[in-house]
């Protein structure tokens, strides 16, 4: 059984259309902006940055982006997150929805300040 999991970011944003393509980006720019020292990886066949491990993954559903900030974020920010369908350590951002940009950033801070404390 062979998968065919991407080499890096760009070649997995590329299997997709534009419209999900400028999405995908736009996560990338928002975790780069608050996190320019995170490396780019493919985790799991995921786009995922690392920064002392791994910070947030992300991967593109049927309906939904998923963002996967680890169970430790989803505890802190759960009373942010009741608009958005949500697991131990996933989120679902709708495809037909603007991205919470704020929420996201202070996500992204919060891993950034987990990770640089282990």
């Amino acid at each position: 059984m062979s998968k065919n999991i991407p080499e890096n970011f760009d070649a997995y944003i590329s299997c997709y259309p534009n419209d999900i393509q400028q999405r995908l980006q736009e996560i990338r720019t928002i975790v780069k902006t608050h996190a320019p020292l995170a490396q780019e990886v493919i985790s799991y066949g995921m786009p995922a940055f690392k920064l002392n491990g791994i910070l947030i993954w992300f991967a593109v559903h049927t309906k939904h982006i998923g963002f996967y900030p680890k169970a430790s974020a989803i505890e802190v920010f759960a009373s942010e997150l009741v608009d958005y369908k949500t697991s131990k350590g996933a989120i679902q951002f709708p495809m037909n929805k603007a991205f919470p940009t704020e929420l996201i950033t202070k996500i992204i801070q919060f891993r950034i300040k987990e990770n640089l404390q282990t």
